[in-house]
């Protein structure tokens, strides 16, 4: 009984796992194919893989710089909010009072506000900006560097770290910045694991504010790029497949990479 169970089980899961990837392995068969042969939904693997990748990387459509400018906005934003986030959630826990646990509770009233709301506000504050104005890769990454919900997650993830460290490091004379690099961070790097997936992932795919902000083609991240590529009139959509597996690969390899870290940082797991 119990063997015919996991029979079942595998087999289950077996379909719920190509279910999954069934998406990601079309885009690599179409990838290979010319644009007639996708529309036609082939499952078959055709030989096309170099023109479309020649096609892609030969237009003006500028998907190489795309990539240049999604992997330094991504990078730049991820270190940016590790740091500003790691700081306010650890300062909200570790330095306790009423008027922070206010100040906490409107933040997180924030997180009900949809970005939608925010976009017309946004685009007025950076359109009076000279330097870090509209067009810039920093109209991109200033919205990112501190959001609520990474906040939020480093608050809660700090309630299981041990306090008693810190205790220790006062008594043998370290400062409270020292306390934080030399005690907080090392023994926090699942969370940081966590926190820099998440962050990396958001960024990379972000495509709402980069559309408002980013005004010129060399300016541009990949999912504009790639959203450009299927609105024209006859898209090919052979390159426009080797552009989206391009494109989710950096995120894949990160995930993959740091799995096992986002699984404990989502725990809440404190690494001694």
């Amino acid at each position: 009984m119990k063997k015919t169970t996991n029979v079942f089980k595998y087999i289950f899961l077996s379909i719920a796992s190509l279910i999954s990837i069934f998406p990601f392995l079309w885009m690599i068969i179409s990838m290979t194919n010319k644009s007639v042969e996708v529309t036609k939904g082939s499952l078959i693997p055709g030989t096309h893989l170099f023109e479309n990748m020649k096609n892609l990387f030969t237009n003006n459509l500028h998907f190489a710089n795309s990539l240049v400018n999604s992997a330094k906005i991504a990078v730049i934003t991820t270190v940016i909010a590790l740091v500003v986030s790691s700081l306010a959630g650890y300062g909200f826990e570790i330095y306790r009072n009423k008027v922070r646990d206010r100040i906490f509770s409107i933040l997180l009233l924030s997180m009900m506000v949809p970005f939608a709301s925010l976009m017309v506000p946004l685009f007025r504050m950076f359109r009076n900006f000279k330097i870090f104005g509209l067009n810039t890769t920093a109209s991109v990454i200033i919205p990112g560097i501190a959001t609520a919900f990474l906040i939020f997650f480093f608050r809660q993830n700090t309630k299981s770290f041990p306090k008693d460290l810190l205790e220790a490091g006062r008594i043998d004379g370290l400062s409270e910045l020292q306390l934080f690099t030399r005690i907080y961070v090392p023994t926090m790097k699942s969370t940081y694991a966590a926190a820099a997936i998440i962050t990396f992932m958001s960024s990379w795919n972000n495509y709402m504010w980069p559309l408002i902000t980013l005004q010129t083609a060399s300016k541009r991240t990949a999912p504009l790029i790639i959203s450009t590529m299927s609105s024209s009139y006859t898209p090919d959509y052979g390159m426009i497949m080797a552009g989206i597996v391009i494109t989710t690969l950096p995120t894949a390899l990160v995930f993959f990479l740091m799995q096992k870290q986002f699984v404990e940082g989502m725990l809440g797991s404190v690494k001694g």
